[in-house]
């Protein structure tokens, strides 16, 4: 009986799991571009969590967070992303970059963060259209029945939702003339703050911001980073899944087949487009077809054992060890 019970219960747990893996490995929201090898919901919610600009450049770089996998010059080793400020009253437009050649640079996606008259902060990040096609916008979710508006990280204080239940003296549901009235509180689905409270929003907004310039560039990159080989997307998509279930913070893009997310501050991306950076050698590989490599690639993802990351390798790059070095 006992040995019944285990292979029913080995069974169920599979038809459970294999569904869930075999629609990340299968997934046909995948875009078909470059795009797919950085998720931009990782991206928003990373932004959302740092304290200043150049930490988040630091922690979108490194490995342990798995959040890049770009590789637009096609080495096999992730490019290193870095991020250009532009101010303009109380609109900035973060954007980041990839220096692709020592000539050439490509716009990966770019942050737009406005306040309006009345301190209201909206937050997106829109994807290159060279990389993720026209229109791929995402947002922390609108507010919903017991959820705080603009909902951005999870905080330590949770949303709550309010109901009222009338009953009479049997617990019986009645009519309006017979009730009384009793009101309870309950954790909203998901535990959010909204974006004026999330740590970049604060410092960007506050008299000690200073706007950040990155001094690096082609073959020039920080101590810090180490040019680690890619994973295969499927691996890449599996690891940032849960960024795209329904119950999460963000909506946009196209995961589920459309994209009803547009751009808030249209002045602002206009501004951007007109210095908007593209790349020779990233469209060129894209009309011959060569950023599907590595969708079939077998690489280790993080957290591989000791001898399958013995492959990773070091980026040819000259280490800014000296201050003020350009």
């Amino acid at each position: 009986m006992k040995k019944r019970l285990l292979i029913v219960s080995v069974l169920a747990f599979c038809l459970f799991y294999i569904p869930v893996y075999s629609q990340t490995e299968n997934d046909t929201t995948l875009l078909g571009l470059p795009g797919d090898n950085l998720d931009l919901y990782a991206v928003l919610d990373l932004f959302q969590k740092s304290k200043t600009i150049e930490e988040f450049e630091k922690s979108l770089n490194e490995e342990k967070t798995g959040i890049n996998n770009l590789d637009l010059n096609l080495d096999t080793k992730v490019d290193f992303i870095k991020v250009e400020t532009k101010q303009k009253d109380e609109s900035f437009t973060f954007i980041l970059q990839v220096d692709v050649t020592e000539k050439e640079t490509q716009d990966v996606a770019v942050i737009l963060v406005d306040r309006d008259k009345n301190k209201k902060v909206t937050l997106q990040i829109v994807g290159d259209e060279d990389l993720y096609g026209k229109n791929y916008v995402v947002e922390p979710k609108p507010a919903s029945a017991g959820g705080t508006p603009n909902p951005a990280y999870t905080g330590t204080q949770p949303a709550t939702a309010t109901t009222a239940t009338t009953t009479n003296s049997a617990g019986a549901v009645t009519e309006a003339s017979k009730k009384t009235t009793t009101t309870t509180t309950a954790p909203a689905t998901t535990t959010v703050v909204v974006v004026e409270s999330t740590p970049v929003i604060q410092y960007v907004y506050s008299p000690v911001y200073v706007p950040y310039h990155p001094p690096y560039h082609f073959g020039f990159y920080p101590p810090y980073f180490v040019a680690f080989t890619c994973v295969a997307v499927s691996a890449y998509r599996h690891h940032h899944y849960v960024y795209h279930y329904p119950h999460a913070a963000y909506h946009g893009g196209r995961y589920g087949g459309h994209n009803t997310v547009v751009i808030h501050n249209t002045n602002n991306f206009n501004n951007y487009n007109v210095s908007r950076r593209t790349s020779n050698t990233v469209n060129h590989n894209m009309a011959n077809g060569r950023y599907g490599a590595n969708r079939a690639v077998a690489t280790p993802a993080k957290g591989a054992t000791p001898a399958a990351k013995a492959t990773t390798t070091k980026k040819t790059n000259t280490r800014a060890t000296r201050k003020g070095r350009r």
